[in-house]
């Protein structure tokens, strides 16, 4: 059976840290990895160019430690930027044992696990059909790595934004508490906005507005969504 056509040209997939453990743990499980590098591996066989940004929250969460009060909030950031570096190498390692060619892109300096970010290079990788973890964030405090996808998006000229959850959409209030919660087919930036629905923050979503950037926003759990999104399966919620 053929692979099927992809619909978006280059992709930038936004994956959280708790992607990479189980429910209610921490660190990084094995069979967690090899999951999400499996679907991750199949979204690169549609043919897409595709970029990742990965989040660290199952490392350490640094917005709990700067409101605890003991750690600064940029310290708190920046040690929350290492745990998505964590995550990179090990998304890398699991994506090369499935014979998918991949790099760990840093927006800190640390060249001795990562190359740094020069938007040229990374372009060429993705023209090779490498996929690109970019890790530590922007590089900078007091930004999520939403706000990171959103603006590594906007450099490489993605085509879409894929924000791969456990939940299977964007509803207009928390649907594990309202069974009653409207689940959105689709939705405008700024309903989004104004409404506060809360899947990415304001930063990413304005990012995303300006730049025209589409956000597609499914469950990764289920088998086959994110190579299905990239073929161009209607799944999720799409803002835009």
């Amino acid at each position: 059976m053929s692979n099927p056509t992809p619909r978006y040209r280059r992709v930038l997939l936004k994956v959280s840290g708790e992607g990479f453990c189980k429910p209610g743990s921490f660190g990084v499980d094995p069979e967690e990895l090899v999951a999400i590098a499996t679907e991750i591996a199949a979204a690169a066989r549609v043919g897409a160019q595709l970029a990742v940004v990965v989040g660290g929250g199952n490392i350490i969460r640094g917005q709990r430690l700067a409101e605890a009060g003991q750690i600064a909030q940029a310290s708190a950031d920046y040690m929350g930027m290492l745990g998505t570096v964590i995550n990179g190498l090990a998304l890398k390692e699991a994506l090369e044992k499935q014979g998918v060619s991949a790099r760990v892109v840093s927006a800190l300096s640390m060249t001795s696990v990562a190359e740094p970010y020069v938007r040229n290079r990374v372009i060429r990788h993705l023209e090779k059909n490498r996929v690109v973890i970019f890790v530590a964030g922007t590089g900078n405090p007091f930004f999520t790595t939403d706000t990171a996808a959103a603006l590594r998006a906007a450099e490489i000229g993605a085509d879409v934004v894929l924000k791969a959850t456990k939940v299977d959409g964007i509803y207009d209030r928390d649907p594990k508490k309202f069974p009653d919660a409207k689940k959105y087919a689709s939705v405008g930036y700024e309903e989004a906005i104004t409404k506060k629905l809360g899947v990415m923050d304001l930063a990413a979503f304005s990012l995303c507005m300006e730049r025209k950037i589409p956000i597609v926003v499914f469950d990764m759990n289920n088998k086959g969504n994110i190579a299905g999104v990239v073929a161009g399966a209607e799944v999720g919620t799409r803002v835009g």
